[in-house]
C-alpha cells in the first residue's frame, strides 16, 4: 500500500529539488553511441542500428535528475558539428569501440581536436571503451595511452570499459552523469 504523505513529499521534493543536464555523446561511426543512449533510456540493446544521421536526443530521469542525452553522428561529415553541441554541456561522453584498432588514431585525433577547443575547456569527459565483452577488446588502461588521456588536463577525464550489448558498467557510467548535476 502506498503512503500518500511519502507519495505528496515525493512529488513535492521533486518540484523544488529537481535538476536537469545535458550530455553530448560523441564518437567515431559504430562506436555504440546510439546503442549507449538506448540502453540509458529504454534498457534496450538492438543488434540492428541505423547510422545516426545529424543527431538524436532523449532524456533519462534518475532521482530527481533528468539527463537529456544528445547523440551526435560519429560520421566525418558530422565531427565539425561536435563542438557546438558541446558548448555549455554538463560532461561530454567519448565512446570508443575499443575492438577496432584501426580507428585509433582517428579518435585520438578528434578527442584531442575537441577538448583543445577553449570554449570546453572544463567540461567534464568521460571515455566509455565499449564492446567489452567481445575477446579482442583493449583494455581501459591500453586506451589511455593510446589516446593519451593521462595528458589531458583542466579538466576532469574518466574512462569506464562498458558493454552496450550485456549493460557491463552501465549503471556506474549512469551514477558519473547524475553526479555532474
Amino acid at each position: 500500500m502506498v503512503n500518500p504523505f511519502a507519495a505528496f513529499f515525493s512529488w513535492l521534493q521533486g518540484l523544488f529539488y529537481s535538476k536537469q543536464i545535458e550530455i553530448i555523446i560523441v564518437g567515431l561511426q559504430n562506436a555504440g553511441k546510439t546503442s549507449l543512449v538506448n540502453v540509458l533510456t529504454a534498457g534496450q540493446f538492438s543488434e540492428e542500428m541505423v547510422p545516426t544521421v545529424g543527431f538524436n536526443m532523449k532524456k533519462v530521469k534518475k532521482g530527481s535528475v533528468t539527463i537529456k542525452l544528445w547523440d551526435i553522428g560519429g560520421q566525418a561529415r558530422f565531427r565539425s558539428l561536435w563542438k557546438r553541441y558541446c558548448k555549455g554541456a554538463n560532461a561530454i561522453l567519448f565512446v570508443v569501440d575499443s575492438t577496432d584498432v584501426s580507428l585509433l588514431d582517428t579518435a585520438k585525433a578528434e578527442l584531442s581536436a575537441l577538448i583543445e577547443t577553449p570554449e570546453l575547456s572544463g567540461i567534464p569527459l568521460l571515455v566509455l571503451c565499449n564492446k567489452n565483452d567481445l575477446p579482442d577488446a583493449m583494455k581501459p588502461e591500453d586506451l589511455i595511452e593510446r589516446l593519451e588521456l593521462s595528458k589531458v588536463s583542466g579538466r576532469e577525464c574518466s574512462i569506464y570499459s562498458i558493454s552496450c550489448m550485456n549493460s557491463t558498467n552501465i549503471d556506474i557510467t549512469l551514477d558519473w552523469l547524475t553526479k555532474r548535476a
